[in-house]
Order: C-alpha cells, then structure tokens, then sequence
C-alpha cells in the first residue's frame, strides 16, 4: 500500500508531471520501493477513476503501471497494466489498439488463474469491438464474462456486463431489447451505488428513448444523466451528456440552441481530452453551418473533423466529413476542389458498403457540373442517382434529382423533356411533406410556361410557387438546405413582378408588384423582427394548449424528418421497417397539425411561430411614412435593377440601370476607399486627387442609380432600401458634380420598406440612461478621446473603458438605457458574416451573442470600424451586426460602412450627439454632423462612413 490517503496524493501528483518514458523510469530507479504488484494495482484503479477526469494524464499513469510491470515480470502485473491502457485508448477512441491489449490482457489473467480478472476484462472489450463492427465477437466474449460472473454471483460486474450487451443490441437496432440491458443494469447500480456506471447507463437508456422516438423522456435522462455527472466530478461525461442535448435540439430543428451548446461543447471537449465527441461536434456543426449557406466554417469544421475521425479509425464518420467538405467547396464556387473531394468521398462510402451516399454525392456532382455548364456530364451522373434514389425509396431526394433534370433539359433547350421532368416532380412531391420541393416544381412549371409562350399560366404556377414559399411549414431541412438553388426563394418574385409590370401597368398592378418587391425582402430578418428569441422550452406562460400542441407537433416533425433522413443515409444496411415506422409516425403527426390549424385562430397561429408576417400591406407601410419622406426602394430582376418610389399617397415602379454596370462602378469606388490604408504622407500629398478620384466613382453611381428619376426626389428625408450589391452603395455621398445627396437631403437606410415601418412603431426606452463603452487599444488611440467627447453631450452617461466595457455591462444595464454607444473595433466576416463580431473588454460579441441580447433602446451606435457591413445571402438576407441588433430590439442603429478614420469619428459623433441634444431628428443630426466634419476632412471617406438604420 502507498500509504496515508495524504501520501496517496502526494505521490499521483508527482507522477501525473512524468510525461515521458526516460523520466517515468528515472524516478523508478530513485523509488526502488515501488517496483512492487500492488503498487501497479493501486495506479491501475487510479486510471479507472482518472480516466473521466484527464485523459492524458490517465495515459500517464497506465504507462507507469506497464514500466513497473515489465520490470517485475509478473503476468499479473502486466495484464492489470495492459487492461489499464487499453481501457484509456478506448476512451480516445483508439479501438483496434484497445482490443489487442485487452486480449493480451485477457490471456495473461487466464494464464496466472484469475477467472474474475479475465470476465473484466473481457467484458470491457465488447465497446471497442462493437464499435469496430465486429458484433459476433462481442456477443461471444460476453457470453464468456456472463458465466464467469453468474458462477462467482458477482452482480455488480453483471450489471455492468449488462451495459455493454445493451450496447450490442442498440448498435443491431434491437433498441427495445438494448433498453431492457440498460434498466436492468440501472437497477443493480443503484444497488451497487457505481457512480461512473450510473452516469454511463443513463446516457445509454436516453440514446434509445432518441431511437424509440419519445424525446421528452430522451431529454429528461440526459438531463438527468448530466446533472449526476457533474455532482460526482466527471467532466468528461458532462461534455458527453452536453452533446447528446445539443443533437436532440438539432434533431428538432432548434438550430440556435443546437449551434450554442455545440460550440461550448467543442471548448470543453478540448479540455478533456475527448477527440471522439470533439470530432462529433466539428461533424455537426459543419452540417449546420452548411445549411445556413456558413461556407468557410462549415469546411473549417468538416476537415477538423474529417482528421480527428480519421485518427480514431472511424470510416464513415470521416466520409461524411470529406463530403461535408466538398460540399463547402461547391458552395463557394471552388468546382475543381469540390470534384476532387466528392470522389474521395464517394470512394470511402463505397468501402463502408453504405448504398445511399454515393448516389446522393453523385446528384451533388451534377450539380457542380450542371453550374459549370457541363451538362451532359450533370445529365448521365443525375441520372444515376435517380434510378438510385427511386430504387432506395428516396422520394424527397428523386424529387430533387427530378429538379435538377428538368432544369438541366432547359438549359440544354429540351423544354419537351423539362416538362416532363416537371410534371414528375409535382407527382413526386404531392405525396410529401416537402412544401419547398413544391415551390421549386411548381417555379420550374412556371419558367417553362413561359419558355413557351404562355404567360398566364406561367403567372398561375408562379402563383403556386408563392403559395407553397409563404406556408407556415416551409423552412428547409436535409438536403433542400444545402442545394443553392432550392435555396432561391427570390426568382419567382422576380417573375411576378415582371408579369404584373407587363400584364397591369395600373395602381393595382404597381400594388400588386411592389408587394412581391417586399415579399422577397429580408424574409428571415422580418421573423426576427417580429417573433421573440427562442426559448429552450415551449412551456411558457400564457400560451394556449392549443397553441403547446402545435409547437410540439412541429417540433415533433423535425424529429421524425431528422430521423428518417438518418436513417436512410445510415452507415450499415438501412432498416425498410424501421424507416416504414417513422414515416408512419410521421404522417400521423402531419395529420393532427393540419386538424389542429384548423381549429386555431390567428392569433393562436402567430403564438405558434405559424404566423410571422413576411412583409406589411402597402397601405400599412404608407401610414408610417410622413408626409416630407420618400422610400427609395431598388429591386433587381434578373440582371435589371428597377426602383420603387414611395411616398404617403404615391407610388411609382421605374426601371433604372444594369447590375453589372452598377458593380463595376462600385468596385472602383470600393477601391479608392481602400487607398486610405496607405501611410499618411501619401494621403496628405495626394489629398485633393483622392477626393476628385473618390467623388468621380460617386457621381457615376449617382447616375445610373438616381439620375433617371432624380427630378422626383421633393421629399426632405429619403429612405433608401438597397437590393443586393447595393446594400454596399453610400447613397447618401452619392454626387451629381454639384452636391452630395446628403446636401439637399437627410437620409436613412433600411433592409425592407416593411421594417422601416415597423421601426416607426417599435417601442423603445424614451428616457434611461446612456451607456458608453470604449475599448481603446494601439491600433484605435482616439476611442478614449472619443468617449470623453461624447459623454459630456449625452444625458445621464454611464462610462466604461477597457476592460470594465464587458459583455455582462452590457447585458446588465443594456435593457433599461435610452441610448448605447460602443467605441471600438468591429471585425466584419466577409467569409463567415454569422462571426462577425465587435470588441468589448474580456470577449467578443458576434452575431450570435447579440441574438441573445435584449436591448430595446432608442438608438444602438457602434462606431468601430465596418460595423455596418453585411453579407446578402440567398433572398436578399442580410447577414450582419445590423441584423443582431435589430433582433435585439434597437429602434434605430448608427453604424459604418467602411473603416473609420478615429480622431476624425470622435469629431463626428461629439457633433452627431451635440446636434441630438438640441433637439434635432436622428436623421437631421447626422446630416449636420456630416456637413460639419466635411468642412474639416473633405474626403467622404471621412465624413461619411455612417448610415442610419431604422427610425429617422
């Protein structure tokens, strides 16, 4: 024995610093007294309890058994130290290695007569060994254990033999016979009181509630299961029980949450040491990252998780990361990458003998080759996969290969053929639940119609198309999220509003048209803007049953989606009953949502998230416009941009310019902006040429963007709403070679006409405090410059610099301020705009903070550099800090387009919050600060980085 549980301690610290073999056995030759079996058995049962804890220090000491094994040549000795490490290599997820040493370990307990010893051992090696695959091997060495156990009537190691045959079972889809394993096991360790087998068992009965599709009882035994776990110190375990959590919310479709706890998991799996469920999580997230169009993470994440499943030898876990990682590539436009790793991936599934992966990577090569314009080669490989995908019974994926097929026909002009494929894909999808495979059916009828020459029917099938886009049940799952295409939602708004141009010309037909330009608008952002945060419990207070049932029904359905997809796509022989089963349970559940949406009233429906209006009606709009304000809405069809003007009594629809000579114009622009990088001297001497240069690009923009229409610009304050790439444009330094637009007018900005009226309406904190935070650094001097200048203009300032600026002031006393100003650095994601982010003084606040923020202020400022940049994703979204913010419930934002010159914004905003005090509109005091900055720093890419976002 060591000794005092003192001593005990005392000498596992020490050897826990031994990393390496020439130190471990230098400390031996001064420890003489250790070379000693029960010293190597006290260390084993220590790496048993360690190795939940510290996986790498539990390697340690599986090591120094081993050297003290080897050194006595015992047999015993050495099996307890192989059992130890192979125990520790199983828990990294080194299965094959783990199951030699347990063999060994095994024959050597045989050999000295320890029957006992050898039934442990033998029963630890059933996890590696199923997870290997090798089920009759399992089956066998647990009929081995058994009756060694059974004859000694040691019903501890019984129960937990029970596990691991439960965990046969589970891997067989037997998962009511693997749910018998593990409650039977539960019962007898409670009575053995096993912690580490309590916690590991519950973690297995919820992984089978998942498979028998009970989720609440799934949930409150992972629940459970963590909150043991971290009352008895297993941080390992937690981090395991954190994960299965997130993937339950993911399976509901509750994507922010499943994104959170995945993120935080990641972290914590890093800390403990846990590459397989590290691994796990890079897996998934990459899965959610591509579904909300995240290209560059999602490949990020897919190639961590790629290595780390290839390390632990798991095949296809590491396909489905390559194809992850290709279809990353695909989405970014990177073909030829994109090619090469669908086929790597392909190849690894065929090797895995998985039957439906390799057709469904064989549809998403067509689909790079049919947008490179390849299409016989996207024809014979789309072919494949929907012979595949009808003999698999894939209906939602032949509906999306029949998709592609006709979309393939008409770009080959066989319209005779695309139609035909067409008609197919209603067939298909009319016997789904798939209402975004019916807009894309019922959108590429509508082309087709046209094509030939019949635009009333094309009208009547665009027409469905926006029915199927605008029901309640159209958000995107599986495949339909990470197919561009059928990611579109705004081609057939584009269509309407040119057939109602060409079809109506009058008030009615202005009307009809401008509401499909709002209808295509920032849909997602509108739900954001209308609904609250999501909760991690639909049990709130004051809701209905009517209205619990119908969240739970359609959470419900993600489920059994979820579950049906997985299924199908599984890595061992799919289950045709098992799938028959949940697309039972899932007709039945279809069933009872329609029935109680019937019985639901409006309100009920809104309560629900049924109900988010995705644009207001046209009249609504005009109440929220006052009498001197026009909306300047811009909207691209195809590659023509047309404007909307309107006011309180009038409405006009106008075509303006071409796109891609409106983006050659701003490129330049952007370009001369970027020369303000350059060092000062060559700033000062070239001054009055970069203005020059600088306001040439903008009276260029001026004239293919206002010029056409600019002699009906009489309203004082003008309300731009940019579409696309001119979300980029600074309307209001616009140039027509006498004045900027901001001389003869004030203006604002908003991502729809429908926000902007919201934003008229919202409510915010009208009187409170203002909250300053200021986070200077060498690269920003003038921020505290820029805080002492405006705290002594706002009222009631509240001021926190450096460090004390943290996220918790912010949560804390963000709620009840009037106003909020944040001075510091922004960082904009071009690539990855869901990080983009802004710098307070112990974190970061990305988009994904801020969605968790509740800040219903009267006007949100950050004046750090790009703070109001966004990326326009699929359906003119933006994605962006403006986007956070107004979730977060800001009335009005002032942020900035490009990097902002610091000596130069502390003048600005001093100026900017003078003028508000005075009592002049937010849009007024913009506009006098910017004229009162130019007089100092003519160049616009000093006066006017800032835009004004919402309630003017």
């Amino acid at each position: 024995m060591i000794g005092t549980p003192e001593d005990k301690e005392k000498l596992f610290r020490q050897l826990a610093n031994l990393a390496d073999d020439t130190s471990r056995r230098n400390y031996l030759s001064h420890n003489r007294w250790m070379v000693r079996p029960q010293i190597v058995s006290e260390i084993s049962d220590h790496v048993r309890e360690h190795v939940r804890v510290d996986l790498q220090q539990a390697l340690h000491f599986a090591e120094i058994a081993l050297i003290i094994a080897e050194e006595l040549d015992d047999k015993e000795s050495l099996a307890r130290g192989l059992r130890a490490k192979a125990n520790v290599l199983y828990t990294r997820g080194e299965n094959a290695s783990a199951v030699d040493l347990h063999e060994q370990a095994t024959a050597l307990f045989e050999a000295v007569g320890k029957g006992n010893e050898a039934a442990r051992t033998l029963s630890s090696s059933i996890q590696p060994l199923l997870l290997m695959g090798k089920y009759n091997q399992a089956f066998a060495v647990g009929d081995r254990a058994r009756k060694i156990f059974e004859a000694e009537e040691n019903f501890w190691r019984l129960a937990r033999l029970e596990i691991n045959i439960g965990n046969i079972y589970y891997r067989q889809d037997r998962f009511a016979e693997a749910l018998g394993c593990y409650e039977r096991a539960y019962r007898g360790l409670l009575n053995q009181k096993d912690e580490e087998g309590i916690a590991a068992v519950l973690s297995n009965m919820a992984t089978c509630h998942i498979s028998l599709n009970a989720f609440p009882k799934a949930l409150e035994t992972y629940q459970q299961a963590r909150e043991f776990c971290e009352q008895h110190g297993m941080p390992l375990l937690v981090t395991q029980a954190d994960y299965n959590i997130a993937y339950l919310y993911y399976l509901r479709g509750e994507y922010s949450h499943a994104i959170l706890m995945l993120r935080a998991t990641r972290v914590a799996c890093k800390k403990v040491g846990d590459a397989y469920h590290l691994s796990l999580c890079n897996l998934d997230l990459a899965e959610l990252y591509l579904e909300l169009n995240l290209s560059s993470e999602a490949a990020e994440l897919a190639q961590q998780g790629y290595e780390g499943f290839h390390t632990l030898g798991m095949g296809y876990e590491s396909a489905k990361c390559l194809a992850f990682s290709a279809m990353a590539a695909s989405q970014k436009g990177h073909a030829f990458e994109a090619l090469k790793v669908f086929s790597e991936a392909r190849e690894s599934f065929v090797r895995e003998k998985n039957r439906a992966w390799p057709s469904l990577i064989d549809l998403y090569r067509a689909l790079v080759f049919f947008n490179e314009g390849r299409f016989f080669e996207a024809k014979r490989l789309c072919t494949e996969a929907l012979e595949s995908f009808q003999a698999l019974g894939l209906s939602s994926k032949a509906a999306i290969a029949q998709l592609l097929m006709a979309r393939i026909a008409m770009r080959m002009e066989e319209i005779e053929e695309a139609s035909r494929h067409g008609h197919a894909a209603l067939e298909d999808v009319a016997k789904l639940d798939a209402p975004v495979l019916t807009y894309q059916a019922h959108l590429l009828m509508g082309n087709i119609h046209l094509a030939n020459g019949h635009p009333d029917e094309a009208y009547d099938s665009y027409q469905n198309a926006r029915k199927a886009l605008e029901t309640l049940r159209s958000s995107l799952r599986g495949e339909e999220l990470k197919i561009a295409f059928i990611k579109n939602r705004l081609e057939v708004y584009e269509h309407l509003v040119e057939l109602c141009l060409n079809r109506s010309p009058d008030r009615l037909g202005l009307e009809e048209a401008f509401a499909y330009v709002e209808q295509a608008k920032s849909r997602s952002l509108m739900n954001l803007f209308v609904t609250p945060a999501p909760t991690l419990s639909a049990k709130e207070p004051g809701l209905s049953e009517l209205v619990r049932s119908i969240r739970d029904l359609r959470e419900e359905l993600n489920w059994y989606y979820n579950l049906i997809e997985r299924e199908q796509l599984q890595p061992e022989a799919q289950s045709p009953d098992r799938i028959g089963a949940l697309q039972m349970q899932a007709r039945s559940r279809e069933k009872e949502l329609l029935r109680m949406l019937q019985e639901a009233t409006e309100a009920d429906a809104e309560q629900a998230g049924l109900q988010t209006p995705t644009h207001l009606p046209v009249d609504t709009i005009r109440t929220a416009i006052p009498d001197d304000t026009l909306l300047v809405e811009y909207f691209r069809v195809r590659d023509r941009i047309l404007v909307c003007l309107l006011g309180k009594k009038t409405l006009e629809i106008l075509p303006v310019t071409l796109e891609t000579r409106v983006a050659g114009f701003l490129r330049l622009l952007q370009f001369q902006l970027s020369k303000f990088r350059l060092d000062r001297q060559y700033l000062e001497r070239f001054q009055d040429s970069l203005v020059r240069a600088t306001q040439a690009h903008l009276k260029e923009l001026y004239d293919e963007l206002v010029a056409p229409f600019a002699e009906r610009l009489k309203a004082r304050h003008l309300v731009f709403v940019p579409h696309g790439l001119l979300h980029y444009a600074p309307f209001h330094a616009l140039f027509d070679g006498q004045a900027h637009l901001i001389d003869r007018h004030t203006v604002s900005y908003s991502p729809s006409a429908s926000i902007y009226a919201l934003c008229q309406t919202r409510s915010a904190n009208v009187s409170g405090p203002s909250l300053v935070l200021g986070i200077p650094d060498p690269q920003a001097p003038a921020i505290s410059e820029e805080v002492q200048a405006i705290r002594r203009v706002l009222p009631q300032p509240e001021v926190f610099l450096g460090k004390d600026a943290s996220e918790d002031i912010l949560r804390s006393k963000g709620p009840t301020s009037q106003f909020i100003h944040i001075a510091t650095h922004g960082h904009f994601r071009q690539d990855n705009p869901m990080f983009s982010s802004i710098r307070l003084g112990n974190s970061f606040l990305s988009l994904y903070d801020l969605y968790q923020l509740k800040l219903p202020v009267e006007l949100m400022t950050l004046s750090g550099c790009s703070t109001g940049l966004n990326v326009v994703a699929a359906g003119d979204e933006l994605i962006g800090l403006a986007r956070g913010l107004l979730h977060a419930g800001a009335q009005s934002l002032v942020l900035s387009l490009w990097d902002v010159h610091d000596r130069s914004t502390a003048e600005y905003m001093r100026a900017f919050y003078g003028f508000l005090q005075q009592g002049k509109s937010k849009a007024e005091a913009l506009r006098e600060a910017m004229l009162h900055l130019r007089a100092s720093y003519p160049h616009p890419y000093q006066w006017a980085p800032f835009i004004l976002i919402g309630k003017a």
